[in-house]
């Protein structure tokens, strides 16, 4: 009952449309909507690892949520993509109404096809699809590393065995830490928590600011 109250709260406050699952046209490829919790939403926000000098990409964005909440919590811009039209179109609508939404981009396509700009540096994955496109993701991740080298936090929440076995053989990533929310929801789910990767050396982002300043 919580945490119902604080999805509406927050639903209100933030003037979007983002409850319910939709898996009207998921297959074994990918996977059905369903919004990460705001409580959840709220302890990633809380961490301060994204800042309002970040841009985050989120994987199958769905109605927005996460894109809207969390450019109103920490002022990072945000870029949600969505392959199915018809939930990418609710994602439009709230984008018309958020009291964020200036902060915000919302893309139709597919995952595997979208090259990930050289200014994104923080990415967020609740299970959108399969290990296999993952895979074809990250590739295109890494690719964009590599054409302008820059540290990045990658963030997995509720992450499957299939997804932590694959990471952990891309070279390109670290793993550094894990975000606990088991105590959020009953029955101490193993799987309640958001995995951080890293790509790329602290360095690398200090070099950048060196530069701006100069």
């Amino acid at each position: 009952m919580k945490e119902n109250k604080n999805e509406t709260r927050w639903e209100r406050f933030l003037q979007i449309r983002t409850m319910g699952r939709d898996d009207s046209n998921a297959d074994q490829y990918r996977y059905p909507y369903e919004p990460t919790p705001y409580s959840v939403l709220e302890r990633l926000a809380n961490t301060g690892l994204i800042r309002k000098d970040n841009t985050l990409l989120d994987y199958g964005c769905g109605k927005g949520r996460i894109d809207f909440f969390l450019s109103y919590q920490t002022r990072c811009q945000s870029i949600g993509i969505e392959y199915d039209e018809r939930i990418y179109e609710k994602a439009i609508e709230n984008k018309e109404t958020a009291i964020s939404s200036g902060r915000v981009t919302i893309e139709l396509t597919n995952a595997e096809n979208f090259m990930v700009s050289e200014i994104v540096d923080r990415i967020y994955f609740f299970n959108p699809f399969s290990v296999e496109i993952l895979q074809k993701v990250i590739s295109r991740i890494v690719d964009s590393y590599y054409e302008n080298m820059r540290f990045i936090q990658l963030f997995f929440y509720y992450p499957s065995d299939e997804y932590i076995t694959y990471l952990m053989t891309v070279d390109e990533l670290i793993f550094a830490d894990e975000i606990d929310c088991q105590d959020l929801f009953p029955g101490n789910d193993s799987r309640e928590k958001i995995v951080v990767f890293e790509m790329g050396e602290l360095q690398v982002r200090e070099n950048e600011k060196r530069k701006i300043v100069k």
